[in-house]
């Protein structure tokens, strides 16, 4: 058996740490919508080489947090709040038809991992970690889409959301947002429970349009005068 790289192991850890920090700094605020990141200076903020920042930034440039954009640098992904809003109205359709279908096709192992996930969800909204809710969220919808067994719907709804990260995760810090999201959260599940379909489409449907009214209010808009309410 090949012995692993330990010089690739490292440089491996250290870009996953670097992730996870760069990430943090952009949805905190740190940076904003549109702003370029110098690698020289997080260099130097976190006492690295410029190899595994670049590394971190190509990571979260996958995700669609970054937009890495030839001869000029890598910049924070952005996204108009009317764009925003107009993506928010496509994914609520979307969730709500994954929704629908997971009702009817879900299997009670993966309803007992949703559950679990209401209840770290629930635990970590408590102590106001926005970061580690904003994974679980993300794995708790990401297995909803995955319930429904249709990948032309699961590939679709991923290219939607690259778009929302920075404005999902602010929008989760206003006003309750942990809270408020999370007992929408128990709304689909009770609907899963009851293999009620119309309603797992409804709740997951007022779900999204109920964050993409907290992310305009995150942003300072007011979703009456937007013109973007469902």
């Amino acid at each position: 058996m090949k012995t692993p790289d330990l010089d690739v192991l490292r440089f491996q850890s250290m870009t996953s740490v670097l992730k996870h920090e760069i990430e943090q700094l952009v949805l905190s605020g740190h940076f904003a919508s549109g702003e370029r990141l110098n690698e020289n200076t997080l260099a130097t903020r976190f006492q690295v080489s410029r190899g595994p920042i670049r590394e971190a930034c190509r990571a979260l440039a996958e995700t669609g947090l970054l937009e890495l954009i030839p001869n000029r640098g890598v910049f924070v992904r952005s996204v108009s709040e009317e764009e925003a809003a107009d993506a928010y109205e496509v994914r609520a359709a979307l969730f709500g038809l994954a929704a629908r279908l997971a009702a009817q096709r879900i299997s009670t192992d993966d309803l007992n991992t949703l559950e679990e996930m209401l209840d770290e969800m629930d635990s970590l909204a408590e102590k106001e970690l926005l970061e580690d809710y904003y994974h679980v969220n993300l794995n708790f919808h990401q297995l909803i889409l995955k319930a429904s067994m249709n990948k032309r719907l699961v590939t679709d709804y991923a290219a939607l959301i690259k778009e929302l990260h920075l404005f999902r995760a602010r929008g989760l810090l206003h006003g309750g947002g942990l809270h408020k999201s999370n007992l929408e959260h128990r709304y689909i599940i009770a609907a899963f429970r009851a293999r009620d379909a119309e309603m797992a489409f409804r709740t997951a449907f007022e779900h999204v349009q109920n964050g993409k009214e907290r992310m305009l209010h995150a942003e300072g808009k007011d979703p009456r005068r937007s013109g973007t309410e469902g």
